[in-house]
């Protein structure tokens, strides 16, 4: 019998601090930066850009936590599992994700690396590049998954990035076992081209094996099938998932069913300041809608909706409640 549900989404992720700054293009050369891209760095490599980034605005952070914030801030209830250290920074993402109404109950680690950091670069086009120092957040496994807490979810929400951390993916398939032992929808994100290509074959048996719902742009999406045919990747889609939710940048996003595609329009606004977070604000509101019981085409707009309020500003939370914007 399945748990009572009790939260709308549960989400698992890198537990980060973002550190985000507005840099001149002339930066991608001289700092040695992979633009677009999330390149993974060491400690002393994290600590190098932070010094070049004094100034920049810093944050508790994290895709799948950056998601929960975007759930709550619709009003669904909201939880994440992620690991950070008994640090400064540490302190300072639970209490961030805690005022945010995130429930976050994962004790803190003693020892090792220290809590983990995303350095954000944000060029005039309104283009991220993140260089991620994965730290304490790569220390979190199996015994962090409180079953309990997923099996009382609707949605249960994993983020593509932690899947480069042996022990996070042992965690991430245990935390999928137990939503699919409740009735709890599994799903995952993406995350980026890059991930696409570190785990594509992994990823195509998870999916086929425990994933209910896909999130991830039309670039992920095109690596994770091998084709650049746009039909070809709605067919490979509809082939490997029930439900993928594609966003495709200025021409809004497509979910695709068996049944077909639903074609979500963008939500225009004045001025892109900022792209970094769009994609977990989008799955933010399609899982809001999803969890409230709304059709595919209703959860599809709100995630438009909180895509839009997020690129209108530096940083990744949003700025207004979405309850509000997007009512």
């Amino acid at each position: 019998m399945s748990a009572q549900h009790t939260s709308a989404v549960v989400g698992v992720g890198n537990a980060i601090v973002d550190v985000i700054g507005q840099v001149d293009e002339s930066a991608i050369d001289d700092w040695n930066l992979n633009k677009g891209a999330m390149t993974l760095i060491d400690e002393p490599r994290a600590e190098e850009l932070t010094t070049l980034m004094l100034g920049g605005l810093k944050e508790s952070g994290g895709s799948a936590a950056n998601t929960m914030v975007g759930v709550a801030s619709f009003g669904e209830t909201a939880a994440y599992i992620g690991k950070v250290r008994d640090d400064t920074l540490g302190a300072v993402f639970i209490e961030d994700l805690r005022a945010a109404d995130v429930a976050y109950d994962v004790a803190p680690a003693q020892d090792g690396p220290a809590t983990a950091r995303c350095l954000i670069q944000v060029t005039p086009d309104g283009q991220r590049t993140m260089n991620t120092f994965l730290g304490a957040s790569s220390v979190l496994t199996v015994d962090d998954i409180d079953e309990e807490l997923v099996a009382a979810a609707t949605v249960l929400y994993c983020e593509g990035y932690l899947w480069d951390l042996e022990e996070a993916k042992a965690a991430i398939r245990h935390a999928m076992d137990i939503a699919r032992a409740n009735g709890v929808t599994a799903s995952l994100t993406l995350s980026d081209s890059f991930a696409v290509d570190r785990h594509k074959a992994e990823w195509l048996d998870l999916i086929a094996d425990r994933v209910d719902l896909v999130f991830g742009n039309i670039d992920e999406a095109r690596s994770l099938l091998d084709t650049d045919d746009d039909a070809a990747v709605i067919s490979g889609l509809q082939s490997l998932a029930q439900t993928a939710c594609i966003t495709l940048g200025r021409q809004g996003s497509m979910i695709v069913t068996a049944d077909g595609v639903i074609d979500i329009p963008v939500v225009e606004v004045d001025e892109r300041v900022d792209t970094t977070g769009a994609g977990d604000l989008y799955a933010a509101g399609v899982l809001a809608g999803l969890a409230r019981g709304a059709d595919l085409a209703t959860a599809g707009a709100m995630g438009s909706c909180a895509a839009a309020e997020i690129i209108t500003h530096v940083g990744a939370r949003p700025r207004q409640k979405l309850s509000t914007f997007c009512s």
